[in-house]
């Protein structure tokens, strides 16, 4: 198991299918000998490479056993539980989820949404006393982390606050006191590297896979729990912070009060719409407040990379609204400082000139505007992009698909030159796309080449082309069919290469000495094969020994053995 960065391992080899680069949103994916890694420096942890994995080959990294640790550790730990937990246990009361939870040797439960809606109230406060202010939430970490590193003209647009999950663990350790741990259980992978950022506030984060494997191995069914009075949320219940984890759920605490100054709120999920939005905010000029939820995954935290839920994005959403429904989303006070100094970590990103990235597309055989294609098959949306790429070092040439087609077609070709045996290729129309030249001196004689009969019908070069049209109209392959050709015996196979289009046939002049050779060494083996079994049954039944019968055989196989001296020849 390699490890990719403090969140992410890889557990097998990869497939070169290139998903994960063309679902980062970043290019974080350094390919080498065929196989992906993560960038750490220069990802954000929006688990797109994770999710779209054929292979599993990517996988997050396990921190069950450090929570396990935890609680045997005999400190008090508190769980910090994601408001999508509404949506992803559905039919499960709180009571039983939290019953459950505490079955698992947790002391209390507490909402993360309880952070959320400090967060909410810190907004606010902020908001209502200036004016023209455009400002970004700072709730989602991955949307955080994707500022700081390739949008830094936004990042003093970014709001100076801790994520609702880490608001929520100073929260409990102001009410607990410091010595507690807490674990954070939700859909969200970024989680890890706030967990990682602060070990202060946050000893683990699990995801709600994590939390289904613990039950089940401890044989513990959610819905089979009781609702016992003392199986509530610690310290309280939250309120409109369980609106967070969808779409929008941040505006009840952000919007809250009177009308003055009040900021219109705008809210945007999914890392395409997040990046449309960064690229065009800094140029705005906004006559009054505005307020910009962004969150990386599309339909918000609800939808996140470690959803357990199969139910519908829009069943989510509503079960959540639906828990939520009875919210006080007055204005609210204080209670935790929750300030931080966000600060820009650009990532470098060197320019190359558009003769740079052209000299290394022709490492590729790009040389002229129809070579590209933006095909896409490399996991880039350009070639150009992919050219940069190829220069940082972070492909490989052979990512490119039309690349790896034409090498390939080369080596055939190749290939086929250098066979002793007629080839031919014919399209459906039963024309000549390709031949090699033993096919031409085996049908044409002297003095043309492959190429010139390309295009050419079949049927006026060979006599036999009623074979190919055969297995072009879905018959069967044919193989080692013999026929007679001036004064020659040639052995035929013709097959499908691409059924009903693209036909091959290989030709071999058995009339020649080595093929006659080959041919009699081919057949005496047959012989051996079909006569020894019988002689070796007689010998069983009389009692006798078969290995004489099979020297004999084998001498005649030696005594043609192309390349070997025939009897009488020096040797």
């Amino acid at each position: 198991m390699e490890r990719l960065n403090p969140i992410y391992t890889l557990q097998r080899e990869c497939h070169d299918c290139h998903k994960c680069i063309r679902e980062c949103p970043v290019k974080a994916i350094r390919v080498q000998d065929t196989w992906a890694r993560i960038v750490p420096e220069i990802c954000v942890q929006c688990g797109n490479c994770v999710q779209v994995c054929p292979s599993h080959a990517k996988q997050v990294r396990d921190d069950l056993p450090l929570a396990k640790a935890l609680l045997q550790s005999g400190r008090r730990v508190i769980a910090s539980l994601a408001p999508s937990f509404i949506a992803q246990y559905p039919g499960v009361k709180p009571a039983q989820l939290i019953h459950a939870i505490r079955q698992l040797g947790f002391a209390e439960v507490s909402e993360t949404a309880l952070g959320a809606q400090q967060v909410s109230a810190a907004i606010y406060a902020e908001m209502s006393v200036a004016e023209k202010q455009l400002r970004i939430s700072s709730a989602c970490p991955v949307v955080v982390d994707l500022v700081a590193k390739y949008y830094p003209d936004c990042q003093p647009l970014v709001t100076s606050f801790l994520s609702p999950l880490l608001t929520h663990c100073r929260m409990l350790r102001e009410h607990y006191g410091p010595e507690i741990a807490v674990v954070f259980i939700g859909p969200c992978i970024a989680k890890k590297q706030e967990a990682e950022a602060h070990p202060e506030l946050l000893d683990v984060a699990l995801n709600f896979e994590d939390l289904d494997l613990w039950f089940s191995e401890l044989g513990i069914v959610p819905e089979e729990q009781p609702m016992l009075a003392e199986d509530r949320f610690q310290p309280q219940t939250a309120q409109e912070g369980a609106l967070y984890p969808i779409d929008g759920g941040m505006a009840p605490g952000v919007t809250a009060g009177e009308e003055k100054n009040r900021p219109e709120f705008l809210s945007f999920s999914g890392m395409d719409a997040v990046v449309h939005v960064l690229k065009d905010i800094p140029h705005w000029q906004p006559e009054h407040n505005l307020f910009f939820e962004l969150t990386a995954c599309a339909g918000s935290c609800i939808n996140g990379p470690r959803t357990r839920s199969k139910s519908s994005l829009a069943r989510r959403r509503y079960d959540v609204m639906h828990y939520a429904q009875n919210a006080d989303n007055l204005p609210r006070a204080l209670t935790v400082d929750l300030r931080r100094n966000y600060e820009a970590t650009p990532v470098e990103q060197p320019e190359y000139s558009d003769l740079q990235i052209q000299e290394a597309l022709r490492t590729v055989g790009k040389y002229t505007a129809a070579d590209i294609l933006d095909c896409g098959g490399c996991g880039y949306e350009s070639c150009h992009e992919f050219g940069r790429a190829l220069i940082t070092g972070k492909a490989e040439r052979m990512m490119c698909a039309t690349y790896t087609r034409h090498l390939a077609q080369k080596k055939a070709h190749a290939l086929m030159q250098r066979m002793p045996s007629g080839v031919v290729i014919v399209d459906e129309n039963m024309r000549i796309l390709e031949c090699n030249a033993s096919f031409v001196r085996m049908f044409i004689g002297a003095g043309q080449q492959p190429g010139d009969l390309e295009g050419t019908a079949l049927g006026t070069v060979i006599p036999s082309a009623h074979l190919f049209r055969r297995v072009l109209d879905g018959g069967e392959d044919i193989v080692g069919h013999d026929i007679r050709f001036l004064r020659r015996i040639l052995n035929t196979s013709i097959f499908a290469i691409e059924p009903g289009s693209v036909i091959g046939g290989i030709f071999r002049d058995i009339t020649e000495p080595t093929e006659q050779k080959e041919q009699i060494v081919a057949r005496a083996r047959e012989v051996i094969e079909k006569n020894l079994k019988t002689v070796q049954q007689i010998a069983y039944l009389l009692g006798e020994n078969a290995a004489d019968s099979e020297i004999i055989l084998n001498s005649i196989v030696s005594s043609f053995r192309p390349g070997e001296p025939e009897e009488g020849e020096a040797h």
